[in-house]
Order: C-alpha cells, then structure tokens, then sequence
C-alpha cells in the first residue's frame, strides 16, 4: 500500500463555525491534525480545504493545502477533487480520510486504520472502540457499528451502521469512529453513487457503500479520538493540549 492522508476542512461548521481556526495551544486546530498524521508516518498528509484562510493556515504551518470548492455534499467528496489535485498521476493507491477536529489524534489510529485493507477483499477500513455504557449506547451521535471479532482478531466485517444501540442481546457493542481508509477505485466508485435510502435514513453516508455491496472492514481500537464538536469540547481540547 501507498497511502496518502487528506484531512476536509471548511469553516462552515453547523455546531462550532470557524472551527479549523479554532486557537488551541497557540495553533489552528487544523495544523494540530495534520501534525498528528505527520507524527503516523504512513504517507504525505495533505488538507482539502473549503475556504482560503483555512489553506493560508496550512502554508503558513508549513503544510500542504489545497482550495476545494464549497459546493460538494460531504467530506468524501472533498477528499476526492483534492487528490485530483494532489495526485494527479495515481501514485497513491489507498486514501486515508481524517476528519479535521481530531487534535488529540493518537498516531498509531492511523496505521490500525490500514489494517482491514490487508484483506483484498476489503474496500473500505475504518475503526470502532468499544461503547462505555447505556447512555453512550443511546445517545444518537454516538454512532454505532454492527461487527463481530472473532477471539483476539483486530478486524471484522462491517454489516451495518446506525445511531441506534446495535446489535441487540448480550455482548460487546462498538462505537464507529469516522475514519476512513479507501482504496483508491472504491472511492472513484463512492462518490460516484447516488445517496442510498438507507444514509438518506440514518444520516450516515457510509451506508450508501454497504447498499452498493462494497466491503467494509472495522479495526479495533481501545479509545477512539476525541472530537471537537461544541464550545465545551473546544475547551477540553485546549486544557489537553496546553501542556
């Protein structure tokens, strides 16, 4: 494999605006992740980036950016017109898409991220952690994945992925954490489909892979990465960060 890491980012955050910019320890938040998939060491990290400030944070960092056109329906799409740009001539065989609010990003995610795509049969990696307790469960931005790990295995199939407390009965349950690895015709295939009924339904667009019979492996991890989602948790990230 030959990844290369893309990390969306647009100002127009519904819960938290501005929020690539967001100071954090002195720095964007945005240079704060690319930092952390340099530190991975698996490949070039770049930033798709929705709006030129975000871009003229980037360069100034001392990164790689490029100007992605605000009209695209998601992340996913981004990431796509940006490796156009970045990888013109398809060096990169698998791309990583690491959303752009993981300032605390532990490294190695993102060589457990890589691990489902070992399989040939795989199109897309991404990570789940274990679910702490009943309210985790129910709460619906919590988004849950429906996987079995065999004993000690670190990948299982990906069936399905809802914001309901899934599967039911006893057991583990696992928190789906929006990473994603894609092998790089899987996501010429993706953002070429139509939006499924089934993402339409649950607002989770990785169901329109599963709908169109694509393969989803799910790494596991112990702790997923904290997310930057509200003022609260841009102030948690700040007192992690500030040492």
């Amino acid at each position: 494999m030959n990844p290369i890491v893309i990390i969306p980012a647009r100002m127009a955050a519904t819960r938290l605006p501005g929020k690539p910019l967001a100071e954090i320890a002195g720095r964007p938040m945005i240079v704060h992740v690319l930092e952390r998939a340099r530190e991975a060491g698996i490949g070039p990290v770049a930033v798709a980036a929705g709006d030129p400030e975000i871009l003229a944070a980037v360069e100034r960092a001392g990164g790689r950016a490029v100007l992605v056109a605000d009209d695209v329906p998601s992340g996913t799409d981004r990431i796509y017109r940006a490796l156009a740009q970045l990888d013109p001539f398809k060096a990169h065989d698998v791309v990583v898409n690491l959303q752009g609010d993981f300032p605390t990003l532990a490294p190695e995610l993102l060589w457990a991220v890589l691990k489902p795509l070992e399989d040939p049969a795989i199109s897309i990696g991404t990570l789940v952690c274990p679910i702490a307790d009943e309210r985790e469960a129910n709460t619906s931005s919590f988004v849950k994945a429906a996987c079995a790990f065999e004993g000690e295995a670190e990948v299982a199939p990906a069936l399905y992925f809802s914001r309901q407390p899934i599967p039911w009965g006893e057991g583990p349950r696992w928190h789906h954490i929006g990473v994603y690895a894609y092998r790089r015709a899987a996501l010429e295939r993706f953002v070429a489909l139509p939006e499924s009924p089934l993402e339409r339904r649950e607002k989770l667009e990785q169901l329109r892979a599963l709908e169109a019979g694509m393969r989803i492996g799910a790494a596991r991890v112990a702790h997923g990465p904290f997310g930057v989602d509200t003022p609260e948790d841009l102030e948690r990230a700040r007192q992690l960060l500030s040492g």
